[in-house]
């Protein structure tokens, strides 16, 4: 993460504040207005009661995370499973051990770090950014996830693990087992492990080694000193620590992505054995519900429908989640009558919790641009005929109420035999305009 900092400074794209800001509430708010305005990554270097300089919205643009593995951003979904090479080997190794002696690590108090509190609610300072590092309690393959985590005191945080997430079956296992389940915290680690922790990968891969895949090179590892994991030895701050099995205790309320607040509820609880961290640590930070947050899921969920209706039907070209991570877009090139139906149907039986709705849209639409996607909505779908609707099935997991369930589905593409009758047009020319021949001011 320190390269990409460095990276990001050294050409215009760092936002750096120096002037002190209080983690309490005042820091989100300065994070919220600055990625609203500029969408750039910021860096506060004198944050109220810590050492630790704060770095936030680093991945929040589809082209910073398509940067870090060299490809375009209109190219995530075609080329995601390439690059990760998911069931291929390497011909070089995926990790090497470094000592702990060779680094320049001390060691410090949960208290040391940043705490800041981001919502108006929030019932205390939050972990947002920490990505959980954990073995399978009997096969041993590694495991990373993000998992919001409410901080207690120095020796414990109360963490929520999500229904069906790999952690927590991880947990539930080891609690079967009548064990703790260590698990290191890493707040900082390197980029590609970013997008491996947020990718939905299969329960048997070790997702370190997807990350070394992607990073096309080993990635230096060093022991944890409390407890017996490897970690990332460039991760900038390292929380060590175990899964009380058994145990649960109240945790929140949290402003989460979706843009409302979990209530209070009983959740796990990691009980804190030390703190190790580089000695100028930089402390990285994600405001839920930001497109630093969002976007990663968004990339990763469209990756994976991508990926399984390719696999049964032809000509799908492109997918992806907007405007918000729980409607899926997908352009195809129609091969036949009805093949957008077939892609409807596809979709949602290949993403259960994710796609509550889909839209298909014709080559021709922008599905980065939603106003492209609505006129394509607007202009090629029958409400009467080419929206349905099938009720009663789940989607999101968190949702006791039922609000989530039901499928909306939208055939928006041109109807096939007369598809021609559909041409957009074109004003030649136009995108080759330079205004500034014409204009004083453009």
């Amino acid at each position: 993460m320190r390269d990409y900092m460095a990276r990001l400074q050294a050409r215009g794209d760092l936002m750096e504040v120096e002037r002190e800001i209080d983690p309490h509430h005042e820091l989100a708010a300065v994070t919220y207005a600055a990625q609203e305005k500029w969408g750039k990554p910021v860096l506060f270097k004198n944050v109220k009661g810590t050492r630790f300089p704060v770095l936030t919205n680093t991945y929040g643009s589809r082209e910073r995370l398509a940067e870090l593995i060299g490809i375009k951003a209109e190219d995530f979904c075609k080329q995601w499973n390439n690059l990760a090479s998911l069931g291929g080997s390497s011909p070089q190794p995926a990790k090497i051990l470094v000592r702990n002696e060779d680094l320049d690590l001390i060691e410090c108090k949960l208290s040391d770090l940043p705490l800041i509190t981001y919502s108006e609610r929030d019932a205390a300072p939050y972990f947002t950014s920490a990505m959980f590092m954990a073995k399978e309690p009997e096969t041993g393959v590694g495991n990373l996830s993000f998992h919001r985590s409410m901080y207690v005191s120095d020796n414990e945080l109360r963490c929520r693990l999500a229904p069906r997430h790999h952690l927590t079956l991880y947990h539930e296992k080891a609690e079967k087992m009548g064990q703790p389940l260590e698990a290191a915290m890493l707040i900082g680690p390197p980029p590609t492990s970013f997008l491996t922790a947020a990718a939905p990968l299969p329960y048997d891969v070790d997702e370190m080694e997807v990350a070394a895949k992607l990073a096309g090179k080993p990635i230096a590892m060093r022991k944890c000193k409390h407890i017996d994991l490897e970690v990332p030895a460039d991760t900038e701050i390292v929380i060590e620590g175990r899964f009380l099995p058994n145990e649960r205790r109240p945790e929140g309320p949290f402003g989460e992505f979706m843009g409302y607040y979990t209530p209070e509820g009983p959740n796990a609880v990691f009980e804190v054995l030390g703190v190790t961290c580089r000695r100028d640590a930089v402390f990285h930070s994600i405001l839920c519900g930001s497109p630093e947050e969002v976007l990663t899921l968004e990339l990763s969920v469209a990756a994976n429908i991508y990926q399984r209706i390719s696999a049964v039907l032809p000509g799908i070209l492109d997918v992806t989640c907007q405007p918000f991570v729980l409607h899926a877009v997908v352009k195809i090139d129609q091969q036949y009558e009805g093949h957008a139906r077939q892609v409807l149907l596809s979709v949602i039986g290949s993403e259960p919790t994710w796609a509550k709705a889909c839209t298909v849209v014709d080559a021709d639409v922008d599905i980065y641009d939603m106003n492209d996607v609505m006129w394509a909505i607007l202009t090629r779908s029958r409400p009467d005929k080419d929206v349905m609707l099938i009720p009663d099935t789940p989607s999101f997991y968190r949702d006791p109420d039922k609000d989530h369930w039901g499928r909306l589905l939208i055939d928006a593409t041109a109807p096939f035999n007369r598809r021609a009758e559909f041409e957009r047009k074109r004003i030649k020319g136009a995108h080759e305009v330079n205004l500034s021949d014409w204009f004083a001011r453009s």
